[in-house]
């Protein structure tokens, strides 16, 4: 392909046709044939540029109609006329012999049978002109052996005294040592059929029956010679009929008749004005078609109504391809086309096929069922099926969210722990000799006592003041103490540094858990209900997937839609992009939507900006622009191939999807806000150091009273003792 850039903006492209491929296909049985032709509707090789001839006479032109509406080429060969008068006495024959009178269903014989009963006629003829030239007792030999024996059947032949003729010795198995014997009446009866002449007076349901005496072929036969192939005016083949008649080398045999047929069909072809306007069907789907706003002061008419992706593409077209001008309308219902039960299509694939469009430009998805009745350009962007759900509510922070990063579990094992530590530590030191220490309790008697730092209080105080980090006055002596601190010390550096850095993600992210975050938690799930567009390539490729879990997923949405069928229920299937958008929108997270992930991608972005995207692409596709089958627009591959390289489709991308989005700016900001702290989310803390301030001067109050207390009693005790001693002294005085 090559493209000149003139000097104002215009591309002439010249799109060199690709080569034409003639194959030639010859198969033995019916079944074959038919496994063949079944196996083509399905192949990618059906193009223009395919041509399949079938170079025996085993396939009807009744076989070819499931090739009718695709774009193919075929050429195929028949001997006899079913609608001949043979055909129809050979038919009534069978029904009166085999039916009783009662017509039979067959159609047509088949062809093995024709040439079958043709070659009956044959050896009949043959075997007519040996008798009379040799007399019938040539034969005598061929019903009874050659040994004179008494042996004999009305239904066996002998071939020089052996029974049966056997081309082949070894296929006689009840006679090991037969020898390599030609049929002894072969010669004659060869001779003779090379004589034979029958035609249509002699019943023959393939024509005439003639034989070359050198060659032994048959000659100055005829033919019906059945063409399928592309119509000037139509999107489906045609089907030709012309008549070939054997004739001496180098004539080789076609009549006038076709080439009168190929001159009608060349000056039929459609010629396209110089200044033709091209009717461009679409859809409406954001952004790629929408309606524009009108305002007071101006009326929108034609292709000013309408704005997008497709329109900037068109225009883009417009610019680059010369004389290219077009007018855009919009498809009933807003369908994008699918094939009905009797091989009609709706939609835009529709108003291509009725000629009502010349171009079908919008989201349309490539796939082979389309290929096979339109024509694609190259893709012009690409994309995938997507799951689009409504987004989960942003989670709600406690006054402990402090303590989300480890889990209730774990603060429960922990507080376990520190008990279990704290008592461990108190033992082994309490039963530790190098724990033990002597103090001096009475400087002046200079007594000394064995002491203890870590009684029960002070083990638990030195685990509490490790587990945060902090130091104490006291230590382990003993081995085994220092043993128990440095196993809880390395506890306390795991669970203090795992906390520490989930701390930071769980009150600095807003998290939105999604209940669905793959294809293969939606099909799992049966509460989430989920659904395509009713008439479109989406359903269409979970219908006919061989993946087991989107057949999974397709039967449940079938099962779903016929239920709420049959309950007046609002339907999974939806009619456009908007309808299941919206449902989203207002399902309360009850319903997901499958859409291409361009749609999906857009619609995020658009207030009230509370739908989003889960999981990867279900799959690839592409978006082209369709046209009729055999479209003279063979520069669009081209065109959009330039569009691309420059990089304006990647711009209109960016026009339509980014540069306009409404929840980027508040995105922005609510990642602005959610990198700070706000005070909801470590409200606890402050609550607990206030408690704890609140606690510790009650607790000092409960000391001061207490202690009050014993100076109290100790006083009273003090003043009943000397009160006691000073009534003994007067007493003593007394006396």
């Amino acid at each position: 392909m090559n493209y000149t850039l003139m000097a104002d903006g215009t591309i002439i492209m010249e799109t060199p046709s690709p080569k034409p491929h003639n194959i030639i296909v010859d198969l033995e049985g019916a079944d074959r044939i038919g496994a063949f032709l079944k196996a083509l509707e399905e192949s990618v090789l059906v193009t223009r540029y395919f041509h399949y001839v079938f170079a025996n006479f085993l396939i009807e032109d009744s076989d070819l109609h499931g090739l009718r509406h695709m774009l193919i080429n075929v050429t195929l060969f028949k001997i006899f006329d079913p609608n001949a008068e043979p055909f129809k006495k050979r038919k009534k024959l069978y029904e009166d012999t085999f039916r009783a009178g009662k017509p039979t269903t067959m159609e047509q014989i088949p062809p093995v049978a024709a040439f079958a009963h043709d070659a009956l006629l044959v050896t009949h003829a043959a075997a007519k002109l040996v008798a009379e030239e040799y007399g019938v007792g040539m034969f005598k030999n061929l019903w009874s052996p050659s040994d004179g024996s008494s042996e004999k059947n009305a239904f066996q032949m002998f071939n020089r005294g052996y029974p049966g003729v056997y081309c082949n010795p070894r296929m006689d198995r009840n006679n090991h040592g037969r020898p390599f014997e030609t049929l002894e009446y072969g010669e004659v009866l060869a001779k003779s059929i090379s004589s034979v002449v029958l035609d249509s007076v002699n019943e023959t349901l393939t024509g005439r029956i003639e034989f070359d005496p050198v060659t032994g072929l048959r000659r100055n036969f005829s033919a019906t010679v059945v063409e399928l192939h592309q119509s000037a005016n139509h999107a489906n083949s045609i089907l030709e009929s012309f008549k070939w008649q054997h004739t001496p080398w180098p004539q080789l045999g076609f009549a006038a008749d076709r080439i009168d047929a190929l001159a009608a069909v060349q000056k039929a072809r459609f010629v396209r004005p110089e200044r033709y306007v091209y009717k461009v069907v679409t859809v409406l789907v954001k952004p790629f078609v929408m309606l524009k706003r009108e305002t007071e002061n101006k009326t929108l008419v034609g292709n000013d109504r309408y704005e997008g992706y497709c329109i900037d593409l068109l225009n883009k077209l417009a610019e680059n391809i010369s004389g290219f001008q077009y007018e855009i309308f919009v498809s009933h219902g807003n369908k994008y086309g699918r094939k009905q039960e009797d091989g009609s299509w709706d939609g835009m694939i529709g108003y291509l096929l009725n000629e009502t469009a010349d171009m079908a430009v919008a989201p349309l998805t490539i796939n082979q069922e389309r290929e096979r009745v339109v024509d694609f350009s190259k893709p012009f962007m690409t994309t995938g099926i997507s799951i689009m759900i409504q987004k989960p509510e942003k989670q709600e922070f406690s006054i402990f969210s402090f303590m989300q990063p480890l889990g209730r579990t774990i603060w429960i094992l922990t507080m376990c722990s520190y008990v279990g530590v704290s008592l461990t530590i108190f033992i082994v030191s309490t039963f530790s000799p190098y724990e033990q220490k002597q103090t001096l309790i009475n400087p002046t008697s200079n007594e000394y006592a064995v002491t203890n730092d870590f009684s029960m209080y002070n083990s638990l105080w030195f685990t509490l003041a490790a587990f945060m980090q902090q130091g104490t006055d006291i230590l382990p002596r003993a081995p085994s103490g220092r043993m128990a601190s440095a196993c809880w010390w390395f506890f306390t550096l795991i669970i203090v540094s795992s906390y520490t850095a989930n701390l930071a993600a769980f009150l600095t992210l807003e998290k939105m858990t999604p209940p669905i975050e793959s294809v293969e938690d939606l099909a799992r799930q049966t509460n989430i209900l989920y659904g395509t567009i009713k008439d479109g390539s989406t359903r269409n490729f979970f219908e006919d997937s061989a993946v087991p879990l989107y057949k999974q997923m397709y039967d449940f949405m079938k099962r779903t839609s016929q239920r709420q069928t049959q309950t007046n229920e609002q339907n999974i299937f939806v009619d456009t992009y908007d309808h299941g958008i919206e449902r989203v929108r207002k399902g309360k997270g009850r319903y997901a939507f499958l859409l291409e992930e361009t749609t999906n991608n857009y619609e995020n972005s658009r207030k009230p900006c509370n739908t989003m995207k889960v999981g990867f692409n279900l799959n690839t596709i592409g978006y082209g622009i369709a046209t009729k089958l055999g479209n003279p627009l063979s520069t669009l591959n081209l065109a959009v191939l330039y569009l691309q390289e420059k990089g304006e489709l990647k711009k209109l991308e960016d026009k339509w999807w980014y540069d306009r989005g409404q929840c980027d700016v508040a995105g922005n900001v609510e990642s602005v806000d959610s990198s700070s702290l706000n005070l909801s989310k470590v409200a606890g803390i402050f609550y607990i150091l206030s408690a704890g301030m609140v606690l510790s001067m009650v607790t000092a109050l409960v000391e001061f009273l207490f202690r009050k207390r014993l100076e109290q009693r100790d006083n009273e005790k003090n003043r009943s003792f000397n009160a006691t001693d000073s009534t003994k002294e007067e007493s003593i005085g007394r006396e």
